[in-house]
């Protein structure tokens, strides 16, 4: 089988950077919203003028929003010990310079978490015992030191400097008229899934820094503005026939109401010409608030017209609302013309959603909504719906494969998540057809299923089916098998002394090895395991296990359990409980899910970690 995808590197490239922007600021949405709702409200041309409120807007945007993208930056790529230097390598840039530092939390934190873990990486296993703390905190310490010096002294002005030469041409762009044209390079880019890069990544930041001075700002409602997706579907839906009229209404409450862009993508990936309408509809639409001065006061996410509405500053809701009228209706006319061209419109939407290639078996790769009957689901324990961000598209994919699982009365795991959040734990990955290549690399042992529509498709059906017919035939094997037990109470140690992380998780692995439950080759892939990314989940507790490449040294499933009342530094974190893992299939994940319930339960963590009593912590992880 082989894949149809998008070979344009630069496109790519350019997704993969933009979806890095974009993850630094999409988790920090809400308190975009916050700032935006606060602001909105309580400054002097706002909903609900309060001078001592509005207090609040200017420390937010200076400080506040600027340090969670640092932190988030850092933590993107070290973890929580790379995100808080981050937001201390930020904190440079925010003091060294006058503006709201955006694009600088976007730099430094990146940096200080690279900087941060190289260090870590050349330390590794050469500090002395005993030691581990001291010179975990002195080197993040003295590397903040430095980063916030330069930040302060170098990085902090340059960005300001290109930051006002940019603004100053953006702004005369804007005088000159020809703001609109922009339309030309951002709406194809949204049909190609780049809507989170230029949106969070650059229209954003520059919307923020405008808002800062003038109260609002236009750049809010260049790509997230719904009026040229709504006015494809309105064509569709009156000019169209069979289903392409039909599913037409449930896309534009997703689309107009609900925010998530994406959905009206494949109507006009069926008939490209359609660029032209929305082109045409996004420039009006630009004109139309440029000439009316509209603007809103922070990044509305998602853009549906709700959020447009929540985000317009007193009185600049109607001139909002305008160019969003404007742009459905000029998106409209042409769309109209265009279509009316066309008359085979259903073949072409099938094309569109069902773009089925000859395959080869070496990529393990399905294409677009056909499941053939020799693809191997027998092994598929977990599912994963990806989309670019994580959020809309995949989560709607995600409920209605859940839906048709629960409907077929298979129980397997499902999940959605960004591709850059994809796992070696996902057995079968459904994502757009356009991103399927990124996420074969990311996941490449994977069974793949590209479509071209997270909606609008009977493939989560169809799949039930499949899977339903492999679990009805395996259920009479699994209840003639003895149930296997991967934690036995001899597997379980406490009151040990504290140690190095290393060293901690040698130990969990040394009991899986002596059990007989991995290959002792596997202890040294649980350390490498750690050190590329923590295995520290939170609340006291480490969960090491080997590499994916690993799996190989793994005999049969084990648990091994190790209590620490004293705690080992895990990287900055304090873990009380170190939980090492080697799983075959899935006679782990009953452990697992009762370690989830038991991490989010700080009472429970603290009894763990102090009790002399094993037959108390077996209980609690084998309920």
């Amino acid at each position: 089988m082989k894949t149809i995808t998008n070979d344009n590197t630069s496109a790519q490239g350019l997704q993969k950077f933009g979806r890095f922007l974009s993850g630094m600021v999409m988790p920090n949405i809400g308190a975009f919203i916050a700032w935006g709702l606060i602001t909105a409200l309580f400054i002097p041309t706002g909903w609900l003028p309060n001078e001592n409120l509005a207090t609040l807007v200017g420390p937010m945007i200076v400080y506040l929003l600027p340090l969670l993208i640092g932190y988030t930056g850092g933590k993107m790529v070290y973890g929580t010990r790379g995100g808080v230097l981050g937001a201390v390598a930020t904190m440079g840039v925010v003091v060294g310079t006058s503006i709201p530092m955006f694009i600088g939390g976007m730099i430094m934190g990146p940096i200080a978490g690279y900087l941060m873990k190289k260090f870590d990486e050349s330390v590794d296993g050469k500090v002395p015992t005993g030691f581990e703390m001291l010179v975990n905190n002195f080197s993040a310490g003295i590397l903040g030191t430095l980063l916030t010096l330069l930040a302060y002294v170098g990085i902090g002005p340059v960005v300001e400097g290109i930051s006002n030469t940019f603004g100053s041409g953006v702004e005369a762009f804007v005088n000159a008229g020809l703001l609109p044209l922009a339309s030309i390079f951002i709406e194809p880019a949204k049909i190609l899934f780049l809507n989170n890069a230029i949106n969070h990544g650059v229209l954003s930041p520059l919307g923020i820094e405008q808002a800062a001075t003038a109260g609002k700002s236009i750049f809010f409602l260049l790509e997230t503005n719904p009026g040229p997706g709504l006015g494809i579907l309105l064509a569709y839906w009156v000019f169209a026939k069979g289903m392409i009229k039909q599913s037409a209404p449930g896309a534009i409450i997703i689309h107009f109401f609900g925010g998530i862009h994406e959905i009206y993508f494949p109507y006009i990936l069926m008939q490209p010409s359609l660029l032209l309408a929305v082109i045409a509809g996004g420039a009006s639409g630009v004109f139309t608030f440029v000439i009316t001065g509209a603007g809103l006061v922070a990044v509305p996410s998602p853009g549906s017209i709700f959020a447009l509405s929540a985000m317009a500053p007193r009185g600049g809701l109607i001139l909002v609302l305008a160019g969003v009228v404007v742009s459905t209706a000029v998106t409209f006319l042409v769309a109209a013309v265009l279509i009316n061209k066309k008359g085979e419109q259903e073949e072409a939407l099938t094309k569109a959603k069902e773009n089925v290639s000859q395959m080869k078996n070496t990529s393990k790769t399905q294409m677009v909504n056909k499941i053939d009957e020799d693809l191997d689901l027998s092994q598929v324990k977990t599912i994963a719906v990806a989309c670019d961000a994580g959020m809309g598209s995949s989560a709607m994919g995600a409920s209605k494969l859940k839906a048709a699982l629960k409907d077929a009365k298979v129980n397997l795991e499902v999940i959605n998540c960004s591709i850059d959040q994809l796992d070696d734990q996902s057995d079968l990955v459904i994502t757009h057809e356009k991103l399927t290549k990124r996420a074969s690399g990311v996941v490449p042992g994977a069974i793949h299923i590209s479509i071209s529509d997270f909606i609008n498709t009977d493939i989560y059906d169809r799949l039930a089916e499949r899977l339903a017919v492999l679990h009805s035939s395996s259920v009479d094997a699994i209840e003639s098998e003895d149930v296997y037990q991967p934690l036995k109470k001899q597997n379980i140690r406490i009151g040990l002394p504290s140690s190095s992380k290393e060293e901690a998780i040698r130990m969990a692995g040394q009991i899986l090895f002596e059990g007989g439950y991995v290959e002792e080759g596997y202890i040294d892939a649980m350390v490498q395991r750690d050190s590329e990314l923590s295995t520290y989940i939170g609340n006291g507790t480490a969960i090491p296990h080997g590499v994916s490449d690993a799996k190989k040294k793994i005999i049969k499933t084990g648990i091994s359990i190790l209590q620490f009342p004293e705690g080992v530094d895990f990287s900055g974190n304090t873990v009380y409980l170190v939980v090492g893992i080697a799983g075959v299939g899935n006679e782990h994940l009953m452990i697992l899910s009762n370690l989830a319930e038991i991490v989010e339960d700080e009472e429970k963590i603290k009894q763990l970690s102090q009790t002399t009593d094993i037959d108390y912590i077996y209980k609690q992880f084998t309920n």
